[in-house]
């Protein structure tokens, strides 16, 4: 059953009484190089967690491929319409934001895949917990709105770099994996999406110090029209001479601005600033 076809898809939720639910962000994703792509990016892990399948578009297709492969579905009438598209996968009826992914993840072989359509409305959220739970997977391949996967991958210097942008990056090593038009899906959203492969990648900083950074990339984009001095300021409520000293010892000129920093000025600074105790 080839689901990627627009016509089969129609068929098999009409089969079923299925139809995208709005409130839940719903698209069912149906191009054939698209699944392609994602699937390619996948091979190689035994193992592999999907969240939000949906039918059973790329399950169908992973399932096929993997040693072992779990779904987690919000929606319960999703279920039948999975037991036929992807009998070899355990979907179970979970809440992506409650769920204990790194639990779910163990129990597969590895290397892990962790693959998703990210619901526009839960992205940022979901994005999270993923990162959260790096190190237990080798690669997430993950649908988003296009303009998100944009700040995703945006670089130092970039007007659309953002905390979320130097978060993740801090992370994963991130690629482009293909750009999906929203003719890609059933029912075709109002906006373009974009599939990312996010690749766990770990530094030398202990947790206490990871922390720190990531509390400093929040702190800096608080207001990303302003310099970063200024930012540092309301943050860690310290005079404005302060935060230049701690710019200073990272290399950073007093009008550097959050959005033209690298990663590696971004992990200077804050090891800086936990030197003098904050």
């Amino acid at each position: 059953m080839n689901l990627t076809d627009a016509g089969v898809l129609r068929q098999f939720l009409s089969r079923h009484g299925l139809a995208a639910n709005k409130g839940l962000g719903q698209h069912f994703l149906c191009s054939g190089p698209v699944v392609s792509k994602i699937v390619e990016v996948c091979a190689g892990c035994p193992g592999v967690f999907e969240i939000g399948p949906g039918p059973g578009v790329l399950t169908s297709l992973l399932s096929e491929r993997a040693e072992r492969m779990i779904a987690i579905e919000l929606d319960p009438l999703m279920l039948g319409a999975l037991a036929e598209s992807a009998p070899r996968a355990e979907v179970r009826q979970e809440d992506a934001l409650v769920a204990n992914i790194p639990s779910i993840l163990q129990e597969l072989p590895s290397p892990r895949a962790l693959v998703s359509n990210l619901p526009y409305y839960i992205t940022g959220p979901l994005l999270t917990r993923i990162s959260e739970a790096r190190q237990h997977f080798s690669v997430a391949v993950l649908m988003m709105q296009k303009e998100v996967g944009l700040r995703v991958l945006a670089a130092a210097r970039e007007s659309a770099r953002g905390s979320l942008s130097v978060y993740l990056q801090a992370q994963f090593d991130i690629t482009r994996v293909a750009n999906v038009p929203a003719g890609s899906f059933m029912p075709p959203p109002k906006v373009d999406s974009i599939v990312l492969a996010f690749r766990p990648r770990f530094s030398d900083l202990s947790s206490e110090q990871e922390t720190a950074l990531f509390k400093l990339i929040r702190a800096g984009f608080v207001q990303p029209r302003k310099t970063l001095a200024n930012n540092l300021v309301g943050r860690y409520h310290v005079d404005r001479l302060v935060a230049l000293e701690w710019e200073a010892t990272a290399g950073l000129g007093e009008k550097a601005r959050p959005q033209e920093l690298t990663l590696e000025e971004w992990v200077r600074l804050s090891l800086a600033i936990s030197a003098a105790g904050f």
